[in-house]
């Protein structure tokens, strides 16, 4: 499991800093009180299990998942579910809450949903519930070697 040294070293080697805070950062609302920012503008990375195999999505935090563009965007086809902890844990390295989109195992397939392409900047969780990291698309498609898509769809009134 990368810790938040290891993603803080990886992303400084790409003149990227890893901001932490106090206040604990597991949701896109609790990130986005503590950066200073709307939750729209938080990037979460979430884990689907698509007939069995895991994909990760990074998407704004006021957009939801959709299972049709999903599976064609990832060319997968079955039941689509949100795993375990245990699972997420397991696929990513990173605990529910904190998962982050870099250093990522290879074979975990990455998709960034067009919907952050609205801002310049957005934050990504950096390994632990207690930070993030501004980041715009092209670097987040650089460093994550992930696929852009569009596989989501927006959230109305509904939280994050």
């Amino acid at each position: 499991m990368p810790s938040i040294e290891e993603v803080k070293d990886y992303l400084g080697n790409h003149d990227i800093v890893v901001r932490e805070y106090q206040q604990p950062t597991p949701t896109c609302e609790t990130a986005a009180a503590a950066v200073g920012c709307t939750p729209a503008e938080i990037a979460k990375t979430l884990l689907f299990l698509v007939g069995g195999t895991p994909i990760a999505v990074v998407t704004c935090g006021d957009m939801k998942v959709k299972s049709s563009p999903l599976k064609k965007a990832s060319g997968l086809s079955g039941k689509v579910k949100l795993p375990q902890a245990e699972e997420v844990l397991q696929q990513t390295g990173y605990f529910p809450g904190g998962v982050c989109p870099f250093l990522l195992p290879p074979e975990l397939p990455v998709l960034l949903d067009r919907s952050m392409q609205r801002f310049d900047c957005v934050y990504a969780a950096a390994g632990n519930d207690y930070s993030a990291v501004p980041i715009t698309f092209e670097q987040l498609q650089n460093l994550t070697g992930g696929t852009p898509a569009e596989v989501c769809e927006l959230m109305e009134g509904q939280p994050c």
